[in-house]
């Protein structure tokens, strides 16, 4: 399923991630899609990320210098790697003779908060982007970039570029968004782990949310949030090919016939476990508001009554994302004198295995069949967390995998 083109001359916002953009020749032949387009009469805004690998060596450079580099700098240094790409962009669509003009983040008019690598984005005037376009021009934006109302670069964190290509499409009213990546849309599972799983033709915004934030590679979920939030229908499809991709939108009656519309893996989990807290009124709150103005973020949580303490205390676990651990660990540092907790005990190698649909809410004997799979393939459960259209678990990653083509297998086939 694709979205339908208009007759007459539409406004398209495509956005194309690292891997589409990895090379010049992948650039050359993101150049002849957007010419395609361009050349039938629409109007195009292209939003692309750094090439695959250059932001990962820019935080590689800045690390080798100091371990925790500021974060302001880092912005300054990762926005360079989206700028590389809209130069490179609008080469290739000359050479093609096709107008095109670059703008950064900024120059489009992307106004975040202050947050520096993780900024949310406040607000879009995009009045340069619409002159560009009505001069006839393809319109190339540096994705994952913003900066503040005091001029200061910000990056938007993982999926930055997603979220670019979202926002850009609700603040010029596009009638089309496509998400290019190196996928042909989205999976019942990561077809590299499962290769039994089937591509959705269409999922609602509250599945792909529950995805996206479970560890999904596709989407990122803070992008689903504002496509819902926004009305924002979008095509998730793959760069190198013509087939059609997934469409993205509200949920329909027809969806909740599909008990368990998707499973995925989270690799990218760290749990922290403090032992021996004290179980008194207030503990947690000035633990997990430390984590929050460190803007460390916190997933799973888990308290239990610590024993053999012979004063009452409890063992406080939560999960957070691989990047954050280091800093979750100096908040937790800088806290345990003063809190008075007997250790700290972190970890990587955990993953969280997570079942997502919309027909949960109207079938029974889901977390039961869940519970019975991961026991018969021997995977023991650390910590669990439910909603109404998803369970997580909390298991050792060395299993993961497995037990993700197992739990795919019960519910999907």
């Amino acid at each position: 399923m694709t979205l339908p083109l208009k007759t007459n001359m539409a406004l398209i916002v495509q956005k194309y991630g690292g891997t589409s953009v990895a090379n010049p020749d992948r650039i050359q032949n993101v150049a002849r899609r957007v010419a395609e387009y361009h050349s039938r009469g629409d109007q195009v805004v292209v939003v692309v990320s750094a090439m695959s690998g250059v932001t990962d060596n820019l935080i590689k450079l800045a690390k080798d210098i100091m371990p925790l580099p500021s974060e302001r700098e880092m912005d300054v240094l990762l926005a360079t790697g989206e700028q590389q790409t809209i130069a490179l962009t609008a080469i290739a669509l000359h050479a093609l003779n096709v107008p095109a003009a670059s703008l950064t983040g900024a120059q489009a008019g992307i106004v975040t908060d202050v947050v520096h690598t993780k900024a949310k984005i406040h607000d879009i005037s995009p009045k340069k982007v619409r002159e560009l376009l009505k001069q006839g021009n393809v319109v190339i934006v540096a994705g994952f970039q913003g900066e503040t109302p005091e001029g200061q670069i910000t990056t938007l964190g993982r999926g930055g570029s997603d979220l670019t290509a979202i926002a850009l499409a609700a603040a010029l009213k596009a009638d089309i968004c496509q998400i290019y990546t190196d996928v042909d849309g989205v999976y019942t599972a990561d077809p590299r782990i499962v290769p039994d799983a089937k591509k959705l033709a269409e999922i609602s915004y509250d599945e792909m949310l529950e995805l996206a934030s479970l560890g999904a590679k596709v989407m990122q979920s803070r992008s689903v949030e504002f496509a819902k939030k926004f009305g924002v229908v979008f095509e998730v499809r793959s760069s190198l090919n013509e087939n059609p991709g997934t469409i993205v939108k509200e949920e329909t009656k027809n969806m909740e016939g599909v008990v368990v519309r998707g499973v995925s893996l989270d690799k990218n989990q760290a749990k922290v476990t403090l032992v021996g807290v004290p179980d008194k009124p207030g503990v947690a709150a000035r633990i997990f508001k430390a984590l929050g103005d460190a803007t460390v973020n916190v997933d799973m949580i888990v308290q239990n009554i610590s024993h053999g303490t012979g004063t009452p205390a409890t063992d406080l676990s939560f999960t957070t994302d691989k990047p954050d651990l280091l800093k979750a660990q100096k908040v937790i540092d800088g806290l345990k004198k003063e809190l008075g907790f007997r250790n700290v005990i972190a970890t990587e190698k955990i993953g969280k295995l997570s079942i997502v649909g919309v027909g949960m809410k109207s079938h029974t004997g889901v977390a039961g069949k869940l519970f019975e799979t991961l026991a018969n393939e021997g995977v023991n459960i650390d910590m669990i967390s439910t909603s109404e259209i998803k369970i997580s678990v909390v298991i050792d990653l060395a299993k993961g995998e497995a037990a993700m083509k197992a739990v795919h297998a019960a519910f999907i086939g």
